[in-house]
This record gives C-alpha cells, sequence and structure tokens, in this order.
C-alpha cells in the first residue's frame, strides 16, 4: 500500500483505511471490508462482539483507552494497539477514535479508523515532509494544472522584482520574459506528457518588470497522478543557483586567462591573448596598457610614482575601436589614493560605477556617484560601469587591465573585482616573465647579429646577400650563420652554418665556428681540407666541455658537441675559371639558378656533422655560367613542418624563380623568398644566402711563363710595364716592378723550374707568381750586415694584402694592390 495526498488535511488519510463502528458500551456495530481484508475477519463474527475481543491480550484493554486521555473527546483521539489477526498472529495497528454526536449532543457512537502501523507512520512522514516542504526558503516549490497554471507554491518560488504575490491560476509568462517562460513551460509539458522526470534544467529567468542580469535556477520536476493513473499535472522545485554558478564561471574564466597567460613568451602576444578571454565573457570590452620600457625587455623606475606614461597594447571587445590609440602615449594612474599607504595600495584595483551619471574628469572612487569619473574609466561610449587593476611584480608597477561594462550587462560587484585583482597579479607575472625573456632574446639576437657579416657586399666574384630569421620566442636564438669571406686572385668563399640546438650557447658556438671558418680560408685551404681542420676543433671544443668541473660555479655553459654539433657547407668561387669548389659538413646542398631560368642542386655527398672526427669530406666542383645565382641555406627553411626534405627543397626552388632573382637586386629577392615564414613564429632559425656569380674578362687577365733564370726578371718586369700600361695603371708601375722583380727572383732562385707570372685586374690588382715549390715563403727581419732577407719586406709594405696557397703543382705566392680612383 502507498500513502496519498488526497484529503491532506484530514488527520487520518491512508488508502483502504479500515473502519469499525462502536457503541457507548464499546461493542463492535458496523465493520467495514477493508476492516475485513487488515485482519481477516468477517463482519458477522465481528460485528455485535465487544471491541476488547479483538485485541491480542483483552487484558490490555483499559492500557489502549488511557492513551486518549487528555487529548478530548470531542476531537477524538489517537493511539496504537495489537490486534489479533485471522490467522492468528498479532498485528500492530495505528487507529484514531472519532466520536459521532447524537441528537442531543452526546457521544452515542464513535468511528475508529485503523491501518497498519507502518502505514500510518509512512504516511505521518508523508504529510509532515510536504508540509515542511511548503515551508521551507531556500527552494522553490511550484504545483502546475495539466495546462501549466500554478495551483500553489510555497513563498520562494521566484523571490525576485516582479514576482506578484499572489500566484493562483497564472502562468509563468504573465510575470517572466517570454523566451524565459517558453524554455521552462515546453520541458514541464515534456513532463506532463511523458512522465519522465527533469532532472538539472539550467536556465536564467528575468521577471517582466526587472530588466538586469536575472537569475540562474536550476528546475526539477515530476509528473503529478490522479488515482486512475492519468497525469493530474506536475511539480516543480526552482532552486537559485546564480551565487554558485557566478563562481563557478568566475573559477573558470581565472582558469581560462592563466592558460592564455601561459602560451607564449613575447609580451605582446601575452596581453592579446589575455584580453580575448575577458572580452565579453567578463566585460564588454577590455584593454591592456604597458609602460614602453617593459615592451623592450626594459624595468620601470621602483620610483613608487602613482603615475607611468604607458602604451595601450591589447584591446578587445565591442567597443575596442575606440580604445585604439595607437603608440599614443599618455599619463596613467596606477594606483587607488587610500588610507593605507602606498605599499598595501600599490596593487589594489578600483571599481566605477553609475558612469553615465557623473561628469568626465580625473577623479572618483568607487561607488561615489556625485564625483567625476576618472579618464580611464569614460574611455568607452556608453559604459555604465568600470573597473581596473594594477600590473604589478615584484612590488613594480608596469601597467593596468581594465575592463568596461555597457548595455543591460550588469554592474561589476567586489567579488567581480577581486576577481580582476587575481588575474592581473597572475598577468603581471607572464607579463614580467616575458619582459625578461625579451630582454635575454634580444641581447642573444643582438649577439647573434653582431657575429654575422653585413646582409649585402659586392665582390667581384659574387654579388650576394644574406638573410637571417631567428626562432620564434618560445624556441630561442640558434646558432645559424653566413659568411662571405674574399680569398686572394678575387676569388670568393661563401659559408652557411647551423649549430644544433638554441640559445647563448648555441650563439656563442657560431662565433667560435665563424671565427675558425675564417682563420682557416685565410690560410687558402681546399674545401674539404678546411673542414676537416674545423671538424677537429669543434671535437677540441666539446672535449674541452666535458672536462669543466661541474662544481667550478665559474665555469662556462657547455657548448654542443657531439655527431650534431653543426653542420657546414663550404664553397670556393673563382671569377677567373668561373669554377665552384664545395664540400659539405652533413649540410644540405646548395641550389643553382642558371641564367636560362632552370634550378638545380648542386650533387654532393655531405660528410658527417662537425664533431665527429676521423672522416673525410668530399669535394664537389661545378663549372657556373655568368649570372648564375648561387643559393645556400640552412634546414629551417626547408623543414618547416609541411612535409618531407624534398617537398622543402621543391618549394625553395618555386620560391627561387617566383622572386626572381635572376632579374632582381638579391637584397630584394632574399625577402620575397622567405615571405611567409614571419620573425617570431618559426620553429627553427632560417638563414639564406643568395649569390650571383661574376666573372673577371679574359681582358683583364695576363699570364706569363717564365723560365728559370735569373735573366728572365729584367723581361719579367718589362712584361708588367706594358701590361699596367695598356691597363692605364701607370701609377701603379713602380711598385708592381718591385714587388714582381723580389717574387720572380725568390721563385727562380728557391723553386728549381718554370715560373707563371699572372695579373688579374678586378678591384684591386692582383700579382700572382706560381712555382712547382712546397715551400712556404717566410718574411723575416734581415739583420745589418745581411744583403738579403729583405725582399718579402719589400713585396709586404707596397702591398694592401699578400700571402701565399698552396697549389696541387706546388705553391702561389701573391700580393695585392689598391687600384687608383677613377
Amino acid at each position: 500500500m502507498r500513502a496519498t495526498e488526497r484529503n491532506q488535511d484530514y488527520p487520518f488519510a491512508v488508502t483502504n483505511t479500515a473502519a469499525a463502528l462502536l457503541d457507548g458500551a464499546g461493542t463492535v456495530v458496523a465493520w467495514t471490508r477493508a476492516a475485513e481484508t487488515l485482519l481477516e475477519r468477517r463482519s458477522a463474527d465481528v460485528c455485535g462482539r465487544p471491541a476488547r475481543d479483538l485485541l491480542a491480550d483483552p487484558g490490555s484493554w483499559e492500557a489502549v483507552l488511557a492513551q486518549g486521555a487528555g487529548q478530548g473527546d470531542r476531537a477524538g483521539w489517537e493511539g496504537r494497539a495489537s490486534l489479533r489477526h485471522g490467522s492468528g498472529r498479532a498485528l500492530e495497528i495505528g487507529f484514531r477514535v472519532v466520536p459521532l454526536t447524537g441528537a442531543h449532543g452526546n457521544a452515542a457512537r464513535f468511528l475508529v479508523l485503523g491501518a497498519a502501523l507502518e502505514l500510518v507512520a509512512r504516511w505521518r512522514q508523508d504529510n509532515a515532509f510536504t508540509h515542511e516542504l511548503f515551508l521551507q526558503g531556500r527552494v522553490g516549490l511550484a504545483v502546475f494544472d495539466r495546462d501549466l497554471r500554478l495551483l500553489r507554491t510555497n513563498s520562494h518560488l521566484l523571490p525576485y522584482t516582479g514576482v506578484p504575490v499572489e500566484l493562483y491560476g497564472r502562468r509563468l509568462a504573465d510575470f517572466l520574459w517570454a523566451e524565459d517562460a517558453r524554455i521552462i513551460d515546453d520541458r514541464l509539458r515534456d513532463v506532463v506528457h511523458s512522465g519522465i522526470p527533469l532532472v538539472g534544467l539550467n536556465t536564467t529567468v528575468h521577471t517582466i518588470d526587472d530588466p538586469r542580469a536575472g537569475r540562474i535556477v536550476t528546475v526539477q520536476a515530476f509528473r503529478l497522478q490522479e488515482p486512475d493513473g492519468h497525469p493530474m499535472g506536475v511539480a516543480a522545485v526552482f532552486t537559485d543557483v546564480t551565487d554558485h554558478e557566478r563562481a563557478r564561471e568566475r573559477l573558470d574564466l581565472l582558469y581560462r586567462a592563466t592558460g592564455a597567460l601561459g602560451g607564449s613568451l613575447s609580451v605582446l602576444r601575452t596581453v592579446e591573448d589575455l584580453v580575448k578571454v575577458l572580452a565579453p565573457a567578463f566585460g564588454d570590452c577590455a584593454a591592456v596598457d604597458l609602460a614602453e620600457t617593459v615592451l623592450t625587455g626594459g624595468e620601470p623606475p621602483a620610483d613608487g610614482q602613482p603615475t607611468l606614461p604607458l602604451i595601450r597594447m591589447a584591446v578587445a571587445g565591442a567597443e575596442s575601436e575606440a580604445l585604439r590609440t595607437g603608440t599614443a602615449r599618455f599619463a596613467a594612474p596606477l594606483a587607488t589614493p587610500g588610507p593605507d599607504g602606498p605599499e598595501g595600495r600599490e596593487c589594489k584595483g578600483e571599481l566605477i560605477t553609475g558612469l553615465g551619471d557623473r561628469p568626465a574628469g580625473s577623479g572618483g572612487s568607487a561607488g561615489s556617484g556625485d564625483d567625476a569619473a576618472p579618464a580611464w574609466a569614460t574611455a568607452v561610449p556608453g559604459a555604465h560601469s568600470a573597473m581596473t587593476a594594477p600590473l604589478c611584480a615584484r612590488g613594480i608597477r608596469f601597467g593596468r587591465l581594465t575592463l568596461w561594462r555597457t548595455g543591460d550587462a550588469a554592474a561589476p560587484e567586489e567579488d567581480d573585482l577581486a576577481l580582476l585583482e587575481e588575474i592581473a597579479a597572475r598577468a603581471a607575472v607572464a607579463v614580467d616573465n616575458a619582459r625578461r625573456y625579451t630582454k635575454e632574446r634580444r641581447t642573444a639576437v643582438g649577439l647573434q647579429r653582431s657575429l654575422l657579416p653585413p646582409a649585402t657586399s659586392e665582390k667581384p666574384a659574387v654579388e650576394a646577400a644574406g638573410l637571417y630569421l631567428p626562432a620564434d620566442a618560445d624556441s630561442g636564438v640558434g646558432g645559424d650563420w653566413f659568411d662571405v669571406i674574399p680569398l686572394s686572385s678575387a676569388r670568393v668563399a661563401l659559408v652557411v652554418g647551423d649549430v644544433a640546438g638554441h640559445g647563448l650557447h648555441a650563439t656563442a658556438m657560431m662565433g667560435r665556428l665563424r671565427s675558425a671558418v675564417r682563420a682557416m680560408a685565410d690560410l687558402e685551404l681546399e674545401p674539404e681540407e678546411l673542414l676537416a681542420h674545423v671538424d677537429d676543433m669543434v671535437v677540441q671544443f666539446a672535449s674541452e666541455a666535458e672536462s669543466d668541473d661541474p662544481d667550478d660555479t665559474d665555469a662556462g655553459l657547455p657548448l654542443p658537441g657531439g655527431p650534431a654539433g653543426a653542420t657546414c657547407l663550404y664553397a670556393v668561387y673563382d671569377p677567373v675559371t668561373r669554377t665552384c669548389a664545395m664540400a659539405s659538413a652533413g649540410h644540405p646542398p646548395p641550389a643553382v639558378v642558371s641564367p636560362d631560368g632552370t634550378v638545380w642542386y648542386v650533387e654532393l655527398s655531405p660528410g658527417p656533422p662537425l664533431g665527429v672526427g676521423g672522416w673525410p669530406f668530399e669535394p664537389v666542383e661545378r663549372e657556373l655560367p655568368p649570372g648564375s645565382v648561387l643559393a645556400l641555406y640552412t634546414d629551417g627553411l626547408i623543414e618547416r613542418g609541411e612535409g618531407d626534405i624534398d617537398h622543402g627543397m621543391r618549394d625553395l626552388a618555386d620560391r627561387l624563380l617566383r622572386s626572381d632573382v635572376l632579374g632582381r637586386p638579391l637584397r630584394q629577392a632574399r625577402h620575397d623568398i622567405v615571405e611567409g615564414l614571419p620573425p617570431g613564429r618559426l620553429r627553427d632559425d632560417v638563414t639564406l644566402l643568395l649569390a650571383r656569380t661574376r666573372v673577371v674578362e679574359a681582358a683583364s687577365i695576363a699570364t706569363w711563363l717564365l723560365d728559370a733564370d735569373p735573366a728572365v726578371v729584367a723581361d719579367a718586369r718589362h712584361l708588367v710595364l706594358a701590361q699596367l700600361t695598356a691597363w692605364d695603371l701607370d701609377e701603379l708601375s713602380f711598385s708592381t716592378e718591385l714587388i714582381v722583380s723580389e717574387l720572380v727572383t725568390n721563385a727562380i732562385r728557391y723553386a728549381g723550374g718554370p715560373v707563371r707570372l699572372r695579373l688579374i685586374r678586378a678591384d684591386t690588382l692582383t700579382c700572382e707568381i706560381s712555382d712547382s715549390s712546397n715551400t712556404q715563403p717566410r718574411m723575416r727581419r734581415a739583420r745589418n750586415s745581411e744583403e738579403g732577407g729583405r725582399g718579402l719586406y719589400i713585396v709586404a709594405q707596397l702591398s694592401h694584402r699578400w700571402g701565399s696557397r698552396y697549389t696541387m703543382g706546388g705553391k702561389t705566392v701573391w700580393s695585392e694592390q689598391t687600384l687608383p680612383h677613377a
């Protein structure tokens, strides 16, 4: 059996209640069928017998009657008794005695109602639960009929402005916004039709009379049924969860803002990501203002000044255009005056409401509706409230975070200001970290660029243009470099290298390697021999790094070494022979754009990266037509996560053609080649070196083969003087005559074979003496008593620079002189 809510005002309402009619003497006069069913005793067996005979213990009759003492005869009384069941067992029941008044006012009869004790207890519990449910004030309770008209509510249904006191017979749409009422009615109607309870519908409700932000309620509902099972209506519970939801939303906003702050080590990207999270979720418009020095990695002075020139760096929201002031500077107060002194207030925020009722000004405080509004608060047209919090880190203020609310948005509360202060505190740490990283990165990038040669150069052999793009802020500066090294006889060395890793240690290693390559290039070594020497140096660098004492706090950072220490491509182009010799240490091959417009890659066999040691490097020599463009690069240009290396090399070939490197100055074309690879978004450094080949025409070259006879020295002088006259370089006749005389004399004296004399007119006048000896000349200081030993000293004094290099058949001693101005 189940309790019912029908006849709730009757004091004893249990389904299938048993009933008996007793006379004044306690004899059973009448017996209902429900009583027959309860005790399994027929009416004929019970009627006419004393009621005490129904007790399990007839001797307890007086005790049962005693339960009515003090309850009043007119109102009746309640009690409990143990009756004898027809099966012989005892049955505990609860009963109520109702006196029936006779014609003369005396109680001539008694109606006794009874049911199993557990059913009576359950009914009383249900009745008490329902009663208290309608009396409690924490949730709203409502009973609707099948047409969703209100039948009954408690006092806390929707305690908001605009809810009528009397709700009987009304619909929700009579006092709620139509859309809000429709959402709830649709779900309640589903409950009526399907019988499936509604659990946890969260919705926002607004009353017609109150246009503010409304309240968030959770609706639970279940269907009410008639005894025959047909729907009677629906009961709904409305729980106000506004504070809970707003607390959850604040926590979620704090979580998302914290996540946005950790997405970059760039100051600008950090504040841009932050305002996108805050607007419109927390305010209709958001802005971040920073001190200019923060953008370059500097730190504002910690002098406690209440104002600081700021620049608006990031804005978001519907009215963001009104906040875009570009790079305009303005003085912005970062502290709110208060009684707790500068130390306590420096990181406190400020809340301004009622902006529409205030004149614009430069002062004001939270809640002071009669004061003038601060200038920062009135920056957004139509804003009715604003709040701001300074950005403070390590006790230094360097910016502020500001939000505005417009239209129907609710004015911020103190809890909102507290949340903004928490977000600003976390943002300050993130921005300060980004600022310090920016400072370190600018130092590293500055060091990197200072170690690189000029971006463009003009040589007799090539027109060159280089470009370096550092990796993004998260990866750090790498160790890529390029170089254009002038060599003797108008030749030039082209170098591109890539040190593994990022950071200052990679930059330091790059500087050491570039210096090493330049030193080796000055020795006029062949490409494969030069890489072998540099490889030995990298192995030595790695050995020195491994031998550092870990307990030595003054030791430098360990430099990268091992198989992946660095890669390098070294190429030497000779404009006289139009050949380019090169060798690679684990570096990708260069691309060549021929004058006919075709692009091809030099087929070479790269050796291992620098630092492996013990492996030879294979040289490759190719003849390049005049006007060819040689492209040297690092792997950051062809390995960008867009596919394999082959795809990257094909893409580079397309870029070389699209940029028209054959028809444009290389200093312009280099930027088009890397278009789409903006600085700050690269995962690896990108280095590109373009070189357009030039030639020294045959008319600017003179070559003679001389016998090993001292008598030819005079002939050599005459040949050189005649050639200088033909070139209109008579100003260099005296010095060139002396240089040729000394060098030819030395070659004939010590080499013992034919001597080749060559003059090359390019940007300098080069004089070359080649012989079959492998002995390098060495300049020494001659004593006063010696007649010889002064020849090379004279050559050095007359030359812009001089030197010697080994060749396949011996050596070449060369001297360069600066050409006279035209």
